[in-house]
């Protein structure tokens, strides 16, 4: 399992972790928007959905992309009681953010499907 908040390999590769933080990072958005697709989550169910696929996010990652994504009218969210601990912030995808969704899975198949043609070109 990677850490996308740890840039550090053991095997002595700085370059190669960096590159693969950064490719984790730019698919993110597209993973929490892809989980918020199912169903209404608050953070801590996306971070679990998120470890489920051995994408490893904290907090201090995740908490800013949400802000961002609700500020730019991707998201909303709601507060609902909890049984056990205080009320829950549960997002949940506008309109704009399904459509958004949309655009980026096209652009997601789009490029998984490039890269794999350069690939397959190049071994």
């Amino acid at each position: 399992m990677i850490n996308s908040e740890n840039t550090s390999n053991p095997s002595g590769s700085n370059e190669r972790a960096g590159a693969q933080t950064q490719m984790r990072k730019g698919v993110l958005e597209l993973c929490i928007l892809s989980i918020l697709s199912k169903k209404d989550a608050y953070p801590t169910e996306i971070i679990e959905k998120l470890k489920d696929t051995k994408l490893v996010v904290v907090e201090g990652t995740l908490y800013p992309l949400l802000t961002r994504l609700k500020n730019t009218g991707l998201l909303a969210y709601r507060w609902e009681e909890s049984t056990s601990g205080p009320p829950r912030k549960y997002y949940k995808l506008t309109e704009i953010g399904l459509q958004y969704l949309k655009e980026l899975q096209l652009s997601w198949l789009e490029l998984v499907d490039a890269v794999n043609k350069t690939i397959e070109k190049n071994n």
